[in-house]
C-alpha cells in the first residue's frame, strides 16, 4: 500500500463546529467503561472499529494495552453516565528524531448514532495530534467501514486502498495559540458538563431513595 502523503487541509484542522458537544477526556480508572463500551458495540460494529471479528478477550486486551499517559482517549458520556462514544488517539514516535504521527480509531453506540459525534471526536482528536507536534494523522479502516472513511476524504485526507482495507493519510498544520486554546477551552468544558451530569444523577439517586424511604414507613 502506497503512503504517499495527502494534500494539506483546506479548512483549520480541528476546529470545533458551531453545535457543541462535550467531550471528555480519560484516564486509566475508565477502563472498565471502555470495556463495556465496546463490549456492547454490535457483532458488525466490533469488526468494522478492529478490522476483524474481535473476542471479548482480544477487545479487553486492546483497553488493557492503551497508554494513557502517552496517547489521548477522549469520551462522550450520556445523562446516565453511560460512556456513548469514544476515540482512542496513539501516538508514534517519528523516526530517527522526525516529527511524530497519531492513529485514531473511534466508535459510537448505536443508539447514539446520527449525531454526527464521529466527526466532533475526530475533530478534537485532531488538535490533539497537532498539538503533540504531529505532521499525518492515519486512519486504518476497512473499505466498507464508509462513515469513518467520509469522515477522513472530508477532512482532505488521502486515501489508499488495497483490498479489503484502506489507509487515510491527513496532513496536518503546525500547532498554533488558537490550537492550543481551543485543546484547553474543549477540555474542561467536556469536564463541566460531565460534573454537572454526575451531581444531577446523585440528587436523582438521592431522591429516588428518600421515596423509597418515605414508601416503607407509611
Amino acid at each position: 500500500m502506497s503512503a504517499s502523503p495527502s494534500q494539506p487541509i483546506q479548512r483549520p484542522a480541528g476546529a470545533l463546529r458551531p453545535a457543541w458537544v462535550p467531550i471528555r477526556s480519560l484516564a486509566v480508572r475508565h477502563r472498565p467503561l471502555i470495556v463495556a463500551h465496546l463490549l456492547a458495540l454490535s457483532d458488525n460494529d466490533r469488526y468494522l472499529r478492529f478490522g476483524y471479528a474481535a473476542s471479548d478477550e482480544q477487545v479487553r486486551r486492546y483497553v488493557d494495552g492503551i497508554d494513557f499517559g502517552r496517547d489521548e482517549v477522549v469520551g462522550i458520556f450520556d445523562e446516565a453516565l453511560e460512556l456513548v462514544a469514544m476515540a482512542h488517539l496513539a501516538y508514534i514516535a517519528g523516526h530517527d528524531g522526525g516529527a511524530p504521527m497519531a492513529e485514531f480509531g473511534v466508535s459510537v453506540s448505536t443508539r447514539a448514532r446520527g449525531r454526527g459525534w464521529g466527526s466532533r471526536l475526530f475533530d478534537r482528536a485532531v488538535l490533539h495530534a497537532r498539538n503533540w507536534g504531529a505532521e499525518m494523522m492515519i486512519i486504518h479502516a476497512l473499505t466498507e467501514n464508509t462513515p469513518m472513511l467520509r469522515i477522513a476524504r472530508k477532512a482532505g485526507a488521502r486515501i489508499e486502498r488495497e483490498g479489503g482495507e484502506a489507509q487515510a493519510l491527513l496532513r496536518l498544520p503546525a500547532e498554533d495559540a488558537k490550537s492550543r486554546m481551543d485543546a484547553l477551552v474543549a477540555q474542561q468544558a467536556g469536564e463541566f458538563d460531565y460534573q454537572v451530569k454526575l451531581q444531577a444523577l446523585r440528587v436523582q439517586q438521592w431522591w429516588r431513595m428518600m421515596l423509597r424511604r418515605t414508601s416503607a414507613t407509611n
